[in-house]
């Protein structure tokens, strides 16, 4: 980790949980907050399979969907299980890693563009199996309401409405700020995990499999394990994002949420902060989503207090979003292809090339 991301992190997360107490703090903004925070958990999921093991992956939104509707399944009233959430999103999180080896493990022997394609084709069936499976997933009106059992020890059937400040707050620990708490906290905790794994011999063993297979092959690792074990993690932690937006939004909600769009968003955030850093993927996934979800609100809100720009889609900021991700991507792609963040490795072997190519340049005029 560097310098950077060794300080700005915990302040942030401290900032975070600061924020429901402070008195500009309001309740949509925070639920926003929310789902920002999953969408971050998914970022880091992808950043394992890309950034840690060099596999891409174009299908890490089929993932989350798994785990959004395995909880469904498993906590609303149209089905018999009526699980906890502890339960569900354990569930979630081992359906999502095995069906991502079984999905992975025929395809060991395809590198780069070919597994990307494979990948994408995996997102795209799943998209298809969800929004037709009508008996299981409810098609295109997905499964609601996701009523999630309390958590070990929280009182059932409790009137929300009744409740007073002071109360049991595990009885409501679905709603704001309660909710924002559990998935920041597991936010925290999955940012711990991931920096032990980078730490350990399986994370050293995932950057030698990025860095050369071949040369990782001669000295005695097994890529087909590393990569289903990439695959693995970064599925499950996917499960889990699902789960968390699925109980965060009361429903799993339109199959399009897990579309191939949503894949190709998590790849620019992990791109934007950076491969293979976490603090980088942490912050790319907050300015990319933040200014989709939160920033492009409160702009539109101000330009239509301040200057009365009527009501049209181009005199709105969020009318203009997907040219301004465009624009910055291309010109981080120019001036930054690292990321903002970036891994050290990373960042030095693209300044090596880029060196390499301006001699070469050079030695040919």
């Amino acid at each position: 980790m560097t310098a950077v991301g060794r300080y700005w992190v915990p302040g942030l997360f401290a900032a975070l949980f600061a924020y429901p107490f402070l008195p500009v703090a309001e309740a949509n903004r925070g639920e926003q907050f929310t789902i920002l925070f999953v969408y971050a958990l998914l970022a880091l999921a992808l950043n394992v399979v890309i950034g840690y093991a060099g596999l891409l992956h174009l299908g890490i939104a089929a993932f989350f969907g798994i785990g959004a509707y395995t909880v469904g399944i498993l906590t609303v009233p149209f089905f018999p299980f009526q699980q906890s959430f502890l339960v569900a999103a354990l569930a979630a999180v081992l359906v999502s890693a095995l069906v991502g080896i079984a999905a992975t493990a025929p395809t060991l022997r395809l590198r780069g563009d070919y597994f990307a394609l494979v990948t994408l084709g995996f997102g795209l069936i799943t998209l298809y199996a969800i929004r037709n499976l009508d008996a299981i997933t409810e098609g295109t009106k997905g499964l609601n309401p996701i009523a999630a059992g309390p958590l070990p020890g929280v009182k059932e059937n409790v009137d929300l409405s009744a409740l007073k400040v002071g109360d049991d707050w595990g009885a409501r620990w679905y709603k704001y700020p309660y909710l924002y708490f559990v998935i920041l906290s597991a936010l925290g905790g999955v940012m711990l995990l991931l920096r032990n794994l980078e730490r350990s011999r399986l994370g050293r063993a995932w950057v030698a499999l990025r860095e050369d297979e071949l040369a990782a092959t001669c000295m005695g690792l097994n890529p087909a394990r590393l990569k289903l074990a990439a695959v693995a993690v970064g599925a499950g932690l996917a499960g889990l994002a699902g789960a968390f937006y699925a109980l965060a939004l009361r429903t799993t909600g339109n199959p399009q949420a897990y579309d191939f769009t949503l894949s190709m968003i998590m790849v620019c955030c992990v791109i934007l902060g950076g491969l293979g850093n976490r603090p980088g993927v942490l912050l790319g996934t907050l300015l990319l989503m933040g200014f989709d979800r939160i920033a492009t609100n409160l702009l539109d809100n101000w330009l239509q207090e301040e200057f009365d720009l009527g009501g049209g889609a181009y005199t709105k900021v969020s009318g203009w979003k997907l040219i301004i991700f465009g624009t910055v991507l291309i010109v981080m792609m120019r001036f930054r292809p690292e990321g903002l963040l970036p891994e050290a490795r990373h960042a030095r072997e693209l300044r090596e090339s880029d060196d390499q190519a301006v001699d070469s340049g050079q030695k040919e005029k």
